[in-house]
C-alpha cells in the first residue's frame, strides 16, 4: 500500500496532479479542498490512498491526514464509491463536513453532485456515529467530543434567545459558559440570560 507520497508537482488539471516522485510520475486524484491547500506550491507532500480495481490502480491523495481519514469513512459506507467521496470532500472542507454532520444538515450536503437528500441523511446517521470515535490530528478536530456532549435542550434555548431578540452568535455565546449537559430548557435560558 502507498501511504504517502512527497514529490515535485510536474502537473496541475483538477481534479489530478502530476506528482514526481524518485523520476517517477504518479497520476493522483485529489480533492478541491486539497487543491485549494496546497496553493502554488512546487513541492508537495500528500497522504495518499491506493484502489486496486481490476482494470487499474488509481491513487488518492490528501494534504492532510485527516482529510484521508475521513474519505476512507466515506467509502466504507455502503452506496459510496471514492468519486462521491471526492465529491463531498471538494463540496466541504473538513471543518465544514464535521459541523455538518453534528448539526445533521442533509440539505448542505445534499447539494454535493451524485448525493440526493436520502443519502445525505444516511451518511450524516453512519457518520455520526463514527465521527467521535476518530482519531483526527487537526486542533479544530479534537474538540468533536466536546461538540457531541451537548445538552440537547440547548438548540431549543438558543431558539427561544433569539425569539427574544438576540443573534444567533450572541445565543451561542451565552449559552457556550454553561457547562452543566442535565439542565431544562427553561433553566438554560434563565441562565443564559444572567450571562448576558
Amino acid at each position: 500500500m502507498i501511504g504517502k507520497l512527497s514529490g515535485t508537482i510536474l502537473e496541475k488539471k483538477p481534479p489530478e496532479i502530476l506528482l514526481e516522485v524518485n523520476k517517477i510520475g504518479y497520476e493522483i486524484l485529489c480533492s478541491m479542498s486539497s487543491f485549494y491547500a496546497m496553493g502554488n506550491k512546487k513541492q508537495l507532500s500528500l497522504y495518499t490512498h491506493l484502489l486496486i480495481k481490476e482494470n487499474a490502480h488509481i491513487l488518492y491523495g490528501f494534504v492532510t491526514k485527516d482529510e484521508k481519514t475521513l474519505f476512507r469513512e466515506l467509502i466504507r459506507i455502503n452506496g459510496i464509491g471514492p468519486k462521491v467521496a471526492l465529491a463531498i470532500l471538494s463540496h466541504l472542507d473538513i471543518n465544514s463536513l464535521i459541523k455538518v454532520i453534528i448539526d445533521g444538515n442533509d440539505a448542505l450536503l445534499a447539494k454535493t453532485p451524485g448525493i440526493g437528500i436520502k443519502t445525505a441523511q444516511k451518511l450524516i446517521v453512519e457518520l455520526k456515529n463514527r465521527l467521535e470515535k476518530l482519531k483526527l490530528n487537526s486542533e479544530n478536530n479534537k474538540n468533536i467530543h466536546i461538540k457531541f456532549n451537548k445538552n440537547p435542550n440547548i438548540k431549543q434555548a438558543s431558539a427561544a434567545l433569539q425569539t427574544l431578540g438576540f443573534t444567533a452568535k450572541e445565543s451561542e455565546k451565552m449559552l457556550s459558559v454553561i457547562k452543566d449537559n442535565s439542565l431544562s430548557t427553561k433553566t438554560l435560558i434563565r441562565q443564559a440570560l444572567q450571562n448576558k
